[in-house]
């Protein structure tokens, strides 16, 4: 349906793309990743839009049909007054109204040829979308995506999550021949995230999606577009089967690299000696092998094996903490409650010590969002935080931080820094380089906005961090850093998240929002939680003994013990087969 050859396209700051070159098949269900700022967004308006870009390479798209679209963000219009079934059911509506019209014109028209031309095409689009069924089938996939119960609920009544959802079901239900999804999981909650999961597997056509959510990536898809460094690397086949290739040949790689090294070091011993002969002796012909062995030792560096998917390089998140807080509890609420239309929390009662993390979670839509805003503002009688306490919050609204119109090197000028090249080299940790830092920080991509955001919060020494859906648009890698900084952070934490993975890797217990009120849970109790609505009993431990594996083979890799991490691969190539049979 699509084929791309030798792609090329830059915005004035920035190279994306240099001569990458993938098709997409019919009726795949492909995901499109790669590191924040890549340009996946990008390409995917320009695989719609290809007229509006300057590009060089050829852009081939055969898509019969019309082909739909859902943005990573809302686009409701709040003025509309219709239910979900009348939102989904909108165009159908609209068909059979105009197939009416041209069937009344008919009765008195005196020419028929334009009026059943146009009755023909309407017909035409009305059954291309299975329009004798739509009413069935609507209820089908809200079925399947288990919203049953807002058939008829007012659409700007809907949360966030329920809406992304029900924007899904409507480009699905058109029969889109090719249906584009730009991160359509963030911020969905987890049993939203496994209803879009089970539309995605349900859907009969082709998909192109962006996500960095590792449990889509994990139960969705059957083909692989990786994105960096301005290439894309093509797989088919599954995400799990994708990283275990990449570990594979990342061991190849690595294997390869130190026996290049090794060349090098004995090369560059032989040329030392070299040199130190021809200071002794004034010979021609010495100084030409010199000037031979050095051409050598040059090429086997620069041919030295590199890996531009393999070895990625993650962002450095990092917070410091310049005081402790000494009270026995940073934060204490007391009979809290919240209520807007309808009482979202009541009677909540909790208590954090200086040093615990802890991720609330819940459905989209149950007050969390608005608990954390009202602890960071403490205006609040009920909430009470100690006075040693320093508090900084990452927000989906960033004008609090800073003022997003000005680019990156004077939102850190005003943050103190003297020296251009001290900013430079502090956002280069967190992946920001080059032209980039002259750019406002409006024109970041999505998850580069949360990691200068998270750069911006690191500058704080904060006590106290307060997090509200921090992975977002963050991608894997990013996601991994963050987890590995939470964890290493010495302060308190409070972290609104639906990141299964997030949660589970960084959290010493959860707060569970039900009931409007909040229950404390241990971090095994919600993964086994988890699990159990949505995996086979196996899987979790399946899970577990993937990543020690991959732990282990990591430490090998270290160690140059090539052999042993091969061993082991055989191991983790079988648990791979295991955790696919065993999903649900």
């Amino acid at each position: 349906m699509i084929k791309v050859q030798k792609l090329s396209y830059s915005y004035p700051q920035k190279d994306l793309y240099n001569k990458v070159s993938f098709t997409i098949e019919e009726d795949v269900h492909c995901a499109l990743i790669g590191t924040n700022g890549t340009g996946k967004s990008t390409l995917l308006d320009l695989l719609m839009n290809p007229e509006e870009y300057l590009y060089d390479g050829k852009v081939e798209i055969n898509v019969k049909g019309r082909i739909g679209y859902v943005s990573q963000f809302s686009q409701l219009d709040k003025k509309e007054d219709v239910t979900v079934f009348q939102y989904i059911s909108d165009e159908f509506v609209k068909l059979e109204q105009k197939i009416a019209d041209f069937c009344k014109e008919m009765e008195t028209a005196q020419d028929l040829d334009d009026i059943f031309e146009g009755y023909q095409k309407a017909l035409d689009e009305f059954n291309a979308i299975d329009g004798d069924y739509y009413e069935s089938n609507i209820k089908k996939q809200l079925n399947v995506a288990k919203l049953e119960k807002l058939e008829n609920q007012k659409i700007d009544s809907l949360s966030g999550g329920e809406f992304k959802l029900v924007q899904v079901i409507r480009e699905m239900m058109l029969s889109p021949n090719f249906l584009i999804m730009d991160e359509p999981d963030v911020f969905l909650d987890f049993n939203h995230l496994n209803a879009l999961r089970n539309l995605i597997n349900a859907h009969k056509g082709t998909l192109l999606i962006i996500t960095h959510n590792r449990y889509l990536l994990n139960h969705c898809f059957n083909k692989i577009l990786h994105m960096e460094n301005m290439d894309i690397q093509e797989f088919d086949g599954t995400y799990l089967e994708y990283n275990f290739e990449l570990l594979a040949t990342k061991i190849d790689l690595a294997e390869a690299s130190s026996a290049d090294q090794a060349e090098i070091e004995r090369q560059s011993k032989i040329l030392e000696q070299a040199r130190m002969k021809a200071m002794m002796i004034d010979s021609p012909a010495l100084g030409r092998a010199v000037h031979a062995r050095q051409t050598l030792v040059d090429r086997l560096k620069a041919r030295k094996t590199k890996a531009p998917f393999v070895d990625i390089k993650q962002p450095e998140i990092h917070f410091e903490l310049e005081s402790e807080v000494a009270d026995e509890n940073i934060l204490e609420l007391t009979d809290y409650s919240v209520a807007f239309d309808e009482q979202l929390l009541e009677h909540v009662n909790f208590e954090m010590k200086p040093n615990e993390h802890v991720a609330i979670i819940g459905n989209n839509g149950t007050g969390k969002t608005t608990m954390l805003r009202e602890i960071f503002e403490n205006k609040n009688d009920t909430i009470k935080i100690s006075e040693e306490a320093k508090v900084t919050m990452f927000c989906q609204i960033t004008d609090a931080l800073y003022d997003d119109a000005k680019n990156l090197y004077e939102i850190f000028e005003e943050k103190g820094f003297e020296k251009r090249a001290e900013i430079s080299d502090y956002l280069r940790r967190f992946g920001f380089e080059g032209d980039t830092l002259s750019q406002r920080a409006s024109e970041l991509s999505g998850g580069e906005k949360d990691l200068f955001q998270l750069a911006v919060i690191s500058l704080g020494n904060a006590n106290f961090l307060l997090l509200d859906e921090p992975t977002g648009h963050l991608d894997v890698y990013a996601q991994i850093a963050l987890e590995q900084a939470v964890s290493e952070y010495k302060g308190a934490v409070l972290m609104v998240s639906h990141d299964f993975y997030t949660v589970s890797n960084c959290v010493d217990y959860v707060l569970l929002v039900e009931n409007n009120t909040v229950r404390r849970m241990s971090n095994r109790k919600f993964r086994q939680m988890i699990y159990a609505n949505h995996f086979s009993k196996d899987y979790l431990l399946l899970e577990e003994k993937k990543k020690e594996t991959e732990t282990r083979i990591g430490q090998l890799l270290k160690a140059n013990e090539y052999e042993k991490a091969k061993v082991l691969m055989e191991s983790l190539e079988q648990i791979i087969k295991e955790m696919k049979t065993s999903m649900v």
